[in-house]
């Protein structure tokens, strides 16, 4: 899978917060978790998304060249540091990190937008069920997995069902809103129209995009051509 697609950064944080106060209220988790509301779909797109849920490829990152490897580990490093406060075991870590980014990367979505999200909606935790009953990382509904699941809502607590289940219907709410992402997010929250959702998944993105920077790059170059 290429580290190619996706949306811009300037699509993700532009319009995302127009003031300080309104990033610590973000922060504070002032906008909770609320509920995808179900609506009807064309078969056709149904089927698509069914058909998106339940492809078996494995999360396995595939990388174009050796560069864009590299690139893709030195974020893994530097995630994975963040993340220790909310996810203290090492290799759930990881198997978590590596698997967001699959999952984003599959459906064409930022992986900080959609760490962003997981903050906002569970921060981080695997089995978090709201009040409206949606459940796990991304607050998938249970009502999905009739629509395009095999009617298993208990499949939402696995981690990469729910994360596929997740960047799925982010992508397929983007397409619907025609790109616009700040009704997209409203969507997905069930608070369409509404900025409280939007501005604090914004806010929590900034926490998680990467900066890679020259001088590692440099390293790694050099680590590259000693090893070839």
């Amino acid at each position: 899978m290429s580290l190619e697609g996706g949306l811009s950064r300037r699509q993700c944080l532009g319009g995302a917060l127009t003031t300080g106060a309104l990033g610590l209220l973000s922060l504070s988790r002032a906008a909770h978790a609320g509920a995808q509301i179900e609506e009807p779909l064309i078969d056709s797109v149904r089927t698509a998304l069914s058909s998106a849920i339940h492809n078996k490829a494995p999360p396995v990152p595939q990388f174009p060249s050796t560069e864009t490897r590299l690139a893709y580990l030195r974020w893994l490093g530097e995630m994975s540091e963040r993340l220790k406060k909310k996810i203290a075991d090492a290799p759930s870590r990881i198997e978590f990190l590596q698997t967001v980014w699959y999952e984003a990367k599959r459906s064409g979505l930022e992986v900080s937008l959609v760490l962003g999200l997981v903050q906002v909606e569970s921060n981080f935790r695997k089995f978090a069920v709201s009040s409206a009953g949606a459940r796990g990382y991304m607050q998938v509904m249970p009502f999905w997995t009739r629509v395009i699941g095999d009617s298993d809502p208990a499949k939402l607590f696995h981690m990469q069902t729910n994360l596929r289940f997740g960047c799925v219907i982010l992508r397929h709410y983007l397409d619907r809103e025609n790109g616009d992402l700040y009704m997209t997010l409203g969507r997905y929250n069930g608070s369409r129209g509404k900025s409280p959702y939007p501005n604090a998944v914004f806010a929590n993105q900034r926490l998680w995009v990467f900066n890679d920077r020259p001088q590692e790059r440099e390293k790694d170059k050099d680590r590259a051509s000693a090893a070839g």
